[in-house]
């Protein structure tokens, strides 16, 4: 197999994450080391559809480890999700006899990249790419970092105003499915309550929290809400609690896309970097029809069937020392 491949081609799909950029730098590089060719997929399943493919070399790639989203571009695609779709993505990748290809993305990514890849026998390998840390396989996803130092430096900010007002605030995060970014942005701002999809919540224990930190005579409170929580998202449990708790007024705020944005932090640097070269290996390994994860802080191989399929579990204990911290 190693023998075979002579050309790859990197693209980015699904939603952008920092750190993306140096995801791709670290394939071409690596790539070119191993004197391949390589060729960028710019807007993802739906370029590769249009024939969006051009080669990319080493220099293409200075100077963008540094910048946030992704220079290929990004999409989301419902002509790929049909059959139809795929054959004529296929065709195209063999119009520049594209041997195998490197997908930087989240779950739709990989889903599309395994059937892909059984329908037309051409080796993928993923690397994760999305701020939401929800993939099963790796400890870390491309961006997750990043998105939790944005969300706790806006948290910090918040709370400036939420002490100088004596109010209580609801602070969303993303997290449709998972509740990792506001388990992070919870624990690492001090807030008071961390609502998340995993676990559920009620009402009459948030407003027993709540009170709690007015007996304390507590000035205010923060609580931070996965948008995907039982209750739907910061403002539904403003509206349910806030008139509750009447000795402070009730302010929502809603990080939103401001968690995508901005120059990746050091941490998603290293670990895209380290994914990107591990990508290029596993094919000239044979490898295909996988992720790139990394465990324990080594590179591992993880069918993209169980990394699409398998749910990646909060940790238990952390959730129980983040109830403890918040008291």
């Amino acid at each position: 197999m190693a023998n075979e491949i002579k050309r790859i081609a990197v693209f980015t799909s699904g939603g952008d994450s920092p750190g993306m950029n140096a995801a791709v730098r670290a394939v071409v590089r690596t790539a070119t080391y191993h004197d391949l060719h390589v060729y960028r997929i710019n807007r993802g399943y739906s370029g590769m559809i249009a024939g969006e493919i051009e080669r990319i070399e080493t220099k293409d790639v200075g100077n963008i480890i540094h910048r946030g989203g992704t220079i290929l571009k990004t999409s989301r695609s419902e002509e790929f999700l049909t059959k139809k779709g795929r054959q004529i993505a296929f065709d195209k990748l063999n119009a520049f006899d594209i041997d195998a290809c490197v997908a930087i993305g989240g779950n739709g990514t990989f889903t599309g990249a395994e059937i892909f890849t059984k329908e037309f026998d051409i080796p993928f390998v993923g690397i994760p790419g999305t701020i939401d840390n929800d993939l099963y396989g790796t400890d870390y996803t491309i961006g997750f970092d990043t998105s939790i130092n944005t969300a706790i430096e806006a948290v910090d900010r918040i709370r400036d105003t939420a002490d100088s007002h004596n109010r209580l605030f609801f602070i969303e995060v993303m997290g449709r499915h998972a509740g990792f970014i506001a388990l992070a942005t919870g624990i690492g701002s001090g807030a008071e309550t961390i609502l998340v999809p995993e676990s559920k919540t009620s009402e009459e224990e948030i407003i027993a929290t709540l009170k709690k930190g007015v007996d304390r005579k507590k000035l205010f409170s923060v609580i931070i809400v996965a948008e995907g929580s039982s209750f739907g998202g910061a403002h539904q449990i403003a509206e349910k609690v806030g008139s509750v708790i009447g000795k402070h007024k009730t302010r929502v705020a809603v990080i939103g896309h401001l968690q995508r944005g901005g120059a990746p932090s050091a941490a998603d640097r290293m670990l895209a970097s380290r994914l990107g070269y591990g990508a290029v290996n596993a094919l000239l390994e044979g490898q295909s029809n996988i992720m790139i994860g990394v465990q324990n802080d080594k590179l591992e191989y993880v069918p993209f069937s169980d990394a699409i399929n398998k749910t990646k579990p909060l940790n238990e204990d952390i959730l129980k020392m983040a109830e403890i911290l918040a008291q």
